[in-house]
This record gives structure tokens, C-alpha cells and sequence, in this order.
């Protein structure tokens, strides 16, 4: 549930964020509102649960790479769903676990047997069909901005396991949401910033408070449960982005979009199913994972 939730909270951020976008919202400026109000739920979880005390770090520079890296994917997956319907914008970010696989072979040096490489490549495959790259028929720029989106989504995840042994979820939680609010500061000075009327500001600071909560959600289901029971939920989040888009904009996903994405989904649990038997194999008997 907590990660289902999680799932609609980011569907509802990101069809916020296309709205706020068609109002003519600059991308920094929806980044300074998404990171600014996410810290009034992020700071009440912090007061309840962890105490500040667990903003103590050891690793500021690992919380630079993450956040430069998290950041450029949010710029481009801001930028996508301005482009894209909702629902192919979200089903392109399901190609994260196929460049995390490919990314950990790369820079981690960890193996990867030839079944999860070729389901990147299947994965891959289903990538292609979402985008259809037929004369007419493909947005290159979408797609591109989808694409790099899920590359800094991975890049972002690889980075947080290179930090995670000495940072807890809150700590690199925070210090991402710090510095996408000075991101959105900056770029909002250097790029340009309008004032929106008052129904475009309240979406926009419920796209921070919604985006915060979403965040919140993720960090508890993983502390109740583990990650191979929660991570195929994510799915569900393309089914929240598809009601949300025809609700909203009267959107129906294209049928190449539902067929690339049912095997981008297969190939990404695939991929957590070999992750998680590796796992286990180099776990010692009775210990937990």
C-alpha cells in the first residue's frame, strides 16, 4: 500500500508539474517549488522519526554526485511531460532499471550475467516500440528527455548505493531536496521566472507537498518491507499517469505505448528477480539480506 501510494503521489506530482508547464511555469522554476515545499513533509517525518540529528554527514560530496545526477534526470523529466503525453513520459522512466544494470556493469564493476543482459536488450526492444521512430509518429525531443530521464533516475540510484553504507534515507533524501531548491533558485534567476496567478501557485506548492509525500512514502515502504516485495508496484504508477492524462487532457495511451511498456515492465522485474537471487546466493546462511 505504501508503495502503491507512493506510485499515485508521483503520477499526481508529475500531472501537476505538465499542467503547471502548460501555464507557461518555467521547468526551474516548477524544480524551486517541487524541492521547497517537499521539506514540510520532509521535515515533519525528520522531527518524528529519526530526530535532526541525521543530517550529520560524512559523505558531502557523494550527496553532491547523487544530486547532481537526480537533478539533471528531474530537469529532463520536468521538460518530458511538456512534450510527451503523461502516460508515455512515465513509461519511458521504466527504462531506469535497464540503464542501472548497465550502469552498475560500467561503474560499479559488478557482474551481470548474460539473462539480465539480455533482458536490458528485450527492455530496450520495448524502449524502441514506446518511442515509435516511424517518420511522423516519433517526438524526438520527448523521447529524448524521457530517455535522459531515466538515465539520471539510474545514475541517481548507483550514486546512492555508493553512499548508503554510511547515509541513512532521510539524510540523502534531504540533502537532494536542499539541493534541487537551490537549483530551482538559480535557474529560476538565470533562466527567468514568472508570476503565476493564484490557482497555478497553489498547484505548485501541491506539487511540492505531494512530491515530498510521495518521497516519504517510498523511504517507508522499503523500511517495512523488502525490496523485492515493493519495487514491481512501481508499475502501477503508469496506471495512475494513464487515468490522470485522460481524465485531465483527454489522453488515451497509443497501443505501441502499452506494448513497449508491458515488456519494459517484464524485463525490469526480470531483472530484479536475477538481482535479488545474486543476492542471495552471496548472503551466508542465516543471515538476512
Amino acid at each position: 500500500m505504501l508503495r502503491v501510494s507512493a506510485m499515485a503521489c508521483l503520477a499526481l506530482m508529475f500531472a501537476l508539474v505538465k499542467w503547471c508547464g502548460d501555464q507557461s511555469v518555467p521547468v526551474f522554476e516548477i524544480i524551486l517549488f517541487r524541492n521547497l515545499f517537499a521539506f514540510v513533509p520532509l521535515g515533519l517525518y525528520i522531527w518524528r522519526t529519526t530526530g535532526f540529528e541525521v543530517l550529520r554527514t560524512q559523505r558531502p560530496f557523494g550527496h553532491l554526485a547523487r544530486s547532481a545526477v537526480g537533478l539533471a534526470g528531474m530537469v529532463c523529466g520536468f521538460s518530458a511531460v511538456q512534450y510527451l503525453p503523461l502516460s508515455e513520459a512515465t513509461a519511458l522512466q521504466f527504462a531506469s532499471p535497464l540503464f542501472m544494470t548497465a550502469l552498475s556493469a560500467l561503474l560499479l564493476a559488478e557482474p551481470v550475467g548474460r539473462h539480465r543482459w539480455a533482458a536490458v536488450i528485450l527492455g530496450f526492444i520495448g524502449v524502441m516500440i514506446m518511442a515509435r521512430p516511424l517518420p511522423g509518429q516519433m517526438n524526438l525531443v520527448g523521447v529524448t528527455f524521457g530517455l535522459l530521464s531515466a538515465l539520471g533516475v539510474a545514475g541517481a540510484m548507483v550514486a546512492i548505493r555508493q553512499i548508503a553504507d554510511t547515509e541513512r534515507g532521510p539524510t540523502i533524501v534531504f540533502y537532494f531536496t536542499l539541493a534541487g531548491t537551490v537549483l530551482g533558485l538559480i535557474g529560476s534567476l538565470l533562466f527567468g521566472w514568472t508570476i503565476p496567478d493564484a490557482r497555478t501557485l497553489g498547484l505548485l506548492v501541491l506539487a511540492g507537498l505531494v512530491g515530498g509525500v510521495g518521497q516519504l512514502f517510498l523511504t517507508e515502504a522499503l523500511r517495512v518491507a523488502p525490496i523485492g516485495v515493493v519495487a514491481p508496484f512501481d508499475y502501477t504508477q503508469l496506471i495512475w499517469a494513464a487515468l490522470l492524462g485522460l481524465v485531465i487532457w483527454d489522453e488515451f495511451p497509443h497501443p505501441a505505448t502499452l506494448v513497449g511498456a508491458a515488456i519494459v515492465t517484464a524485463s525490469g522485474i526480470y531483472i530484479l528477480h536475477r538481482e535479488l537471487q545474486r543476492l542471495r546466493s552471496a548472503t551466508p546462511a542465516g543471515e538476512a539480506i
